[in-house]
């Protein structure tokens, strides 16, 4: 079974292009298919059946792997079934009459309003780091964007006195957001002092990127990331955060807020809405813990 394993993923590397992480991903939960057979009295994989791929989907989930996780698992099945009665190296494929699997949809973390505000006031503005920090937090919440775009941001493609910023998402896509009043003062703060000291003690400028690292150079995600945690922590915020927290809060309160759905989907870049509508979920989410927690009778 082992060989047959080694053929298929030799086979989608090549016939599919898969990417080095989901071909090591698909090998990790064929491996544990076959050692579940093995474990289970199965001789070799043409005395399958769709009982078995059930009893070690069911186990999977049993043992509380995600939601992502168990559907993975189950595409890998599936195109190592096909891959074996194409090849003819089995009779049937077992998987042929079971459904086709749907992934598991998690709903984005956003945060509160009160924890939004403690983290773009733990920067210092005594600091030309401090003062980036706050333009690059702001900016990030008033429009939306993905930190990649925040980060490739050059200095053209702000403009505050118009009030917008210019964004190049995936695809290469532009798109013009605009932004509020205290992202362009803070932007304004940056650019007119904390900038060019970050410039001029550099080792290496980089004169077009609008945000600067300690060395001139362009900031880094990587660096980013330490920024946002750094001020979490500062800010006393225990909710879980990932690069796209910021993000996924802004299109939230916007929509909380009564924003409409298709000016959301602009302002993010969107190609389908579908991919929007998930914070609508978010939104109703966060109102119903909102009603439970303050109307006098809701918990009646």
């Amino acid at each position: 079974m082992k060989h047959l394993l080694r053929q298929f993923i030799d086979y989608i590397a090549v016939e599919r292009g898969l990417s080095r992480n989901t071909l090591d991903a698909y090998e990790r939960d064929l491996t544990l298919y076959l050692e579940y057979l093995k474990e289970n009295g199965v001789d070799g994989v043409e005395a399958t059946t769709s009982a078995h791929v059930l009893g070690f989907m069911t186990a999977g989930k049993r043992s509380g792997k995600a939601a992502s996780t168990v559907f993975r698992r189950q595409v890998a099945i599936r195109s190592f079934y096909r891959f074996l009665t194409e090849e003819r190296l089995i009779p049937a494929d077992p998987t042929a009459t079971m459904g086709t699997p749907k992934p598991g949809k998690k709903l984005p973390s956003a945060l509160t309003s009160e924890e939004v505000e403690r983290l773009l006031a733990a920067p210092s503005a005594a600091t030309p780091n401090g003062v980036r920090d706050r333009a690059m937090l702001e900016l990030l919440y008033a429009t939306g964007m993905r930190v990649s775009e925040l980060l490739d941001l050059n200095l053209g493609s702000v403009h505050t006195g118009m009030g917008f910023v210019k964004a190049v998402g995936k695809g290469s896509k532009e798109r013009i957001i605009p932004i509020g009043r205290m992202a362009i003062s803070c932007l304004n703060d940056y650019l007119q002092g904390a900038r060019g000291k970050l410039l001029k003690g550099g080792r290496r400028a980089e004169d077009d990127a609008l945000f600067l690292n300690h060395l001139g150079g362009r900031m880094t995600r990587q660096g980013f990331w330490k920024i946002v945690k750094k001020y979490a922590l500062e800010a006393g915020i225990r909710s879980e955060l990932t690069p796209h927290t910021l993000r996924h809060s802004f299109a939230t309160h916007l929509l909380e807020g009564g924003a409409d759905l298709r000016a959301v989907q602009e302002m993010l870049g969107h190609a389908d809405i579908s991919t929007t509508q998930i914070y609508t979920h978010v939104a109703k989410t966060r109102l119903k813990e909102v009603y439970d927690r303050t109307h006098p009778r809701a918990k009646r």
